[in-house]
């Protein structure tokens, strides 16, 4: 699936209906789904995030900022965030089968289509910048709408798409493409804005400008001001205070979350609040978040704590919400907030209680069936894998062996993932293969439909158990490795991971020879047939090795 994201800034944050005017523009287009809406009265500024395949984003983008120029009229604003305009910046990012090359081309095309049909001056940054020095938004924004008038006059700042020169009602839109943006605020114990900005030069990548021995800023030959550079790359930081939240604020963003980690950050503005005798009591994150962000936190502070980090994605995402401190100015819901707990749809089956799931699985319905009760076993048998894991990790006598037990817990937490994922998609291939089925076969246009219909539904039909099928011998060899450096008090444990992973491996493969029969390309049926037969075959090898190591440990034990 193609997934691009789009986090348009526009300069409204007090007026409810221009709000959720805008807000309807996008929700009104098919496709493009609306994940979350960020108004701040202080900054009287809104940032909206939403996701969707390329063609149905920037169509959106394109609405949004028809409604927001029609909207707006700049000549009034006023608020405490840099901005340029009424659509003051307009990012495309790359979240799932989607380049950046991909993402620069949907900027280069907003940024036209808003200079021919609103009139309006752009500029283009970041990845799809024009020219380098206009890569960074802070440059583009430098001397803010009110300077533009005159910006507009220097023949290096002539915009990219539209006129060149001032529109006073709507300013300019700056659009562009970039990786992962985190907007990022840390809360301190104090209402001083400088104090805040003297935390935030500290910890910014452009640092502070140098100033000599009688305190007076330096230059260049050039005469530009000279900075000393600060602790972290990759990060914008500026300081402020907002009223709403009682406190200041050190407001960043993370531009390269891989380089600078959001607890990174966190950490450092601790770090120099201390040293400036101020302390961080929290913090809020600005718009959606990717899981992985909270993850990687979430671990960072559970190794300090000297605790094993393989725990499941939704225990990691509260330990991190908490670390951080995510709830203190206004709630922290992970299901809003992280992108993918908004995109990736309700666990119809997965999300059931086991007895409402069972007496589902009982019922007159062909579905669920075995194929996702295999996926089901697979999940437990990883899960057994993980729980003895973390039971080890944190016993006496196995420091040494923490960091090879913390990584299998966190590889066998993500293969539980996959199997619970396959949990509803082998209903759901069995939904779409009998819908396919039923489709009506009485002109030849309709047999060709048809024909095709059935065709990519019964290849999904194979290709889910198929997956779970050759996931379920990492996980039996997990629990042999867990037995082998884990708690022996815990052996029984696995050797039912074990058997619920060769449960599950012949379940899935039973489902893949159901549905190939009914592959039409026989080339194809082959080739996933032989998959089957080696992964089904593996299993059985891998099964028979970890059933005897596990029972000779087990009767050992047992006393003569």
């Amino acid at each position: 699936m193609e997934l691009v994201e789009c986090v348009p800034n526009i300069s409204e944050g007090r007026d409810a209906r221009v709000i959720d005017a805008v807000a309807a523009e996008v929700a009104r287009v098919q496709g493009a789904t609306l994940l979350n809406v960020d108004p701040g009265a202080e900054t009287n500024r809104t940032v909206y995030t939403f996701v969707g395949a390329p063609a149905a984003v920037l169509e959106a983008a394109f609405r949004l900022c028809a409604r927001s120029v029609e909207l707006i009229d700049m000549r009034g604003h006023k608020g405490a965030h840099a901005r340029i305009g009424a659509v003051d910046v307009v990012p495309f990012v790359p979240v799932a089968g989607v380049t950046m090359a991909a993402c620069v081309d949907l900027a280069r095309r907003l940024g036209g289509r808003i200079g021919r049909e609103l009139k309006l001056p752009v500029y283009l940054y970041e990845e799809a910048a024009s020219a380098a020095h206009r890569r960074n938004l802070a440059d583009i924004r430098a001397g803010e709408y009110e300077g533009l008038t005159e910006k507009l006059k220097d023949a290096a700042w002539r915009p990219d798409f539209g006129p060149a020169h001032f529109v006073a009602r709507s300013g300019a839109t700056v659009v562009g493409a970039r990786k992962f943006l985190v907007a990022y605020n840390v809360n301190l114990n104090t209402r001083d804005k400088r104090l805040a900005n003297r935390v935030a030069f500290d910890v910014r990548e452009k640092g502070r400008q140098r100033r000599d021995e009688r305190g007076e800023p330096v230059f260049d030959a050039k005469g530009e001001p000279v900075f000393d550079a600060g602790i972290l790359k990759s990060v914008k930081a500026t300081g402020w205070s907002i009223p709403e939240y009682g406190c200041a604020q050190i407001s960043m963003n993370l531009t390269d979350v891989d380089a600078v980690p959001i607890h990174v950050a966190f950490d450092t503005c601790d770090e120099r609040a201390r040293a400036r005798g101020l302390r961080v009591t929290g913090s809020e994150i600005v718009g959606m978040v990717p899981c992985a962000v909270l993850v990687d936190a979430a671990r960072h502070y559970l190794r300090r704590m000297g605790r094993s980090a393989g725990l499941p994605e939704l225990a990691l995402v509260e330990i991190a919400a908490r670390s951080l401190g995510l709830g203190e100015s206004k709630p922290f819901d992970a299901e809003e907030r992280v992108i993918e707990h908004r995109t990736r749809g309700p666990a119809r089956l997965a999300g059931m209680t086991l007895r409402a799931f069972v007496d589902e699985l009982s019922s007159d319905s062909p579905a669920p069936g075995g194929g996702s009760v295999a996926a089901l076993a697979g999940a437990l048998g990883a899960a057994l894998a993980a729980m003895v894991a973390n039971i080890s990790h944190s016993a006496k006598g196995f420091e040494a062996r923490q960091a090879e037990l913390e990584q299998l817990a966190i590889t066998a937490q993500e293969l539980k993932e996959r199997f619970l994922i396959a949990v509803d998609a082998d209903t759901a291939a069995f939904d779409d293969l009998l819908a396919a089925m039923r489709l009506p076969k009485t002109s030849p246009e309709e047999i060709d439909v048809r024909t095709h219909a059935v065709a990519a539904a019964t290849l999904r039909a194979i290709e889910v158990p198929l997956g779970v099928l050759e996931a379920c011998p990492r996980v039996i060899e997990l629990c042999g490795t867990v037995d082998r450096v884990g708690l022996a008090a815990s052996r029984s444990d696995v050797g039912v991971g074990v058997q619920m992973a060769r449960a599950g491996a012949a379940g899935a493969y039973q489902n893949v020879c159901i549905n190939l029969p009914g592959l039409t390309d026989k080339t194809a049926a082959r080739a996933l047939a032989l998959r089957a037969d080696a992964a089904w075959a593996r299993v059985c090898d891998l099964h028979r090795q970890a059933e005897t190591q596990i029972l000779k440990g087990l009767r050992d034990a047992v006393p003569a």
